[in-house]
């Protein structure tokens, strides 16, 4: 492998089904029956659903109204984010007792770099099962894990046994695993690009390897020399405790659909003062306003303008968006609103590629 490549040992720490879980910890009655955080049967989106709920086709992101068509013994209980946020850390005191290199993603999952770990162990499958039973003792909740040698590998192959489960994909396997894998478990593509795929021809990640990186990048522009790679192993990023967040948004789903401007630009302050504390709070600013208009029939607008500085202040943001509503002409009521920052003042200008004839050679140790 080129020296540019390091081979790592990564583990990807996945909570199962957190919120709910959570939920079901602290109410022993909801647990064995369907359960969805957030959204109701009226109103509003489901955040997270159970396992049980997910055996009728519950998901997070569907509307309440939906989720209960889908399930009718549904349960909806209302998210607590500050219980969420006082069980997690809890879980990230426990990666810190085996490194330092953590990386978290959301509230519920995280990488870490365990190649060199406060432990001193070597395998990196036992140190995953370790933590997984520590979490279990301290929090009562299950975790499911990813082990590889790299972040994309590892994220794919926490999914593989949940919940409550683990899988290694050791140096050695790489390859025949991701030429064996369904494209839709290819982390990145989502519903859209997997249907490009198909008609293409692809479907599993052999057919996506037999593709020259050319044609993959003629068909799906800068997203093609990244599947090139990956296919092939070949991800470099690192585990990065301080992760740069690309942008900061603040969203409300109204109680009722709007139809009229004015009390639109109402809920858009609010939107705005909430945004503004959070551009505060991660000591932020961007260059980018979107609004984002969910309307009663679930179809999404965005909306965008790049001003020439950068900006925190809930004044300019609230303006730009107004301009921004008033742009086009609103073709539904409205039942959600949206307003984020991005092209933000922390962004990397320094990443380099990957050599597009970067080669894959396998190196082997013990996992």
């Amino acid at each position: 492998m080129p020296n540019e490549m390091p081979l790592r040992k990564i583990i990807h720490v996945d909570m199962d089904a957190f919120y709910a879980s959570v939920e079901e910890l602290d109410n022993p009655d909801l647990k064995g029956k369907p359960l969805a955080v957030g959204g109701s049967e009226k109103r509003g989106v489901v955040s997270a659903a159970n396992y049980e709920a997910r055996k009728y086709g519950v998901r997070s992101a569907m509307s309440g109204f939906m989720a209960k068509k889908n399930c009718p013994q549904l349960t909806f209980v209302k998210p607590r984010f500050e219980r969420y946020k006082e069980i997690s850390k809890i879980i990230r005191s426990i990666f810190f007792e085996y490194t330092d290199l953590v990386e978290p993603l959301s509230l519920d999952e995280a990488y870490l770099d365990v190649t060199i770990n406060k432990k001193g162990n070597p395998s990196a499958t036992m140190l995953a099962t370790e933590i997984r039973q520590r979490i279990l003792e301290k929090t009562g909740l299950n975790a499911s894990a990813g082990i590889s040698i790299n972040k994309f590998i590892a994220k794919i192959a926490s999914d593989i046994n949940k919940p409550n489960g683990q899988k290694t994909v050791n140096p050695e396997e790489v390859i025949p695993f991701l030429e064996e894998l369904d494209i839709r478990k290819f982390y990145g593509v989502g519903k859209v690009t997997a249907e490009k795929m198909y008609k293409l021809g692809i479907f599993t990640g052999n057919d996506l390897k037999n593709k020259s990186i050319e044609f993959l990048a003629e068909n799906f522009g800068k997203s093609g020399p990244y599947y090139y790679h990956v296919v092939r192993g070949i991800h470099n990023s690192e585990v990065k405790p301080h992760r740069i967040p690309k942008s900061v948004g603040a969203e409300r789903t109204f109680n009722e659909n709007l139809s009229s401007e004015v009390f639109m630009l109402e809920r858009l302050e609010h939107i705005a003062k909430e945004l503004e504390k959070r551009l505060t709070k991660s000591k932020v600013a961007g260059k980018t306003i979107t609004l984002k208009i969910k309307y009663s029939d679930f179809t999404l607008n965005t909306r965008s303008k790049t001003m020439p500085y950068f900006i925190a202040d809930k004044d300019l943001i609230l303006e730009t968006a107004k301009n921004l509503l008033y742009q086009e002409e609103l073709q539904n009521s409205v039942r959600l609103l949206g307003i984020s920052l991005s092209n933000l003042n922390t962004d990397d200008k320094t990443a380099t590629k990957i050599d597009d004839k970067a080669i894959l050679v396998q190196l082997k140790f013990d996992f």
